[in-house]
């Protein structure tokens, strides 16, 4: 067990926050080299690098802006007032739907599946990856109730937050998640991996419309903001 120091926060790094950090930045995106079975794949360390790299930069950021924050997301599983809905949606999306992914992708690239990509639709992919990403970052930035699991954060003091992209739409960090992962296949050059995607993005699309009727039912003065930030996910659409 090892105790970071962030501001006047200490983070407790326990195994178990241990095991998910390496899963989730390391060993989920290395799926898709061993599902290829080969190294010369520059589009997949193109996305590891850009992945892993941005998630520390979005770390680093939320460390020193908000230190609470770190403690919050790093306790999730200890956290009270999870919605029993979250605990199997989370899941989902953040591990099975993207191992799924990447098998599929890797074995694309392995087979043939897909006709050759273009190089052009592939750095497309590449710049919705980093502007969602970039997305995200901006709303943990603003948002220092950015949990990882919803659940209102009592014991926290939870208020709704308006500034940055919450000005806008009322969830900006799953609109970047939905477009960074349809991007994903785009990026990979692999037709077929779109259909883990889309079901991804589904799941949190879902998750949107719960969370947002959790937080007008729960938390106070939701139903205001959301008289004047009409929109959850797209402007002008939903």
């Amino acid at each position: 067990m090892t105790t970071i120091k962030t501001g006047t926060t200490k983070l407790i790094i326990t195994p178990l926050l241990f095991l998910r950090i390496v899963l989730t930045f390391i060993l989920l995106p290395l799926t898709l080299l061993l599902a290829a079975g080969r190294l010369d794949w520059w589009q997949a360390w193109l996305y590891i690098t850009v992945s892993i790299v941005l998630s520390v930069i979005s770390r680093i950021i939320m460390a020193r802006k908000n230190p609470d924050l770190v403690a919050e997301r790093a306790s999730f599983i200890k956290a009270e007032g999870i919605k029993s809905w979250d605990r199997t949606i989370v899941p989902v999306i953040a591990i099975y739907g993207p191992l799924v992914l990447y098998i599929i992708a890797g074995l694309d690239k392995r087979l043939g599946w897909s006709p050759p990509p273009l190089l052009i639709a592939e750095m497309i992919g590449l710049a919705v990856i980093l502007l969602s990403y970039l997305l995200g970052i901006w709303a943990m930035e603003s948002n220092r109730f950015f949990s990882s699991v919803v659940r209102i954060q009592v014991d926290r003091g939870h208020q709704i937050v308006k500034t940055g992209p919450y000005r806008f739409i009322r969830h900006p960090a799953y609109m970047g998640g939905i477009f960074a992962w349809l991007a994903t296949p785009i990026l990979l050059g692999t037709l077929w991996a779109l259909l883990p995607a889309v079901l991804i993005s589904a799941g949190i699309t879902l998750r949107t419309a719960l969370e947002d009727r959790t937080l007008q039912a729960e938390l106070s003065g939701y139903q205001e903001y959301c008289q004047t930030t009409h929109y959850r996910l797209v402007p002008g659409v939903w």
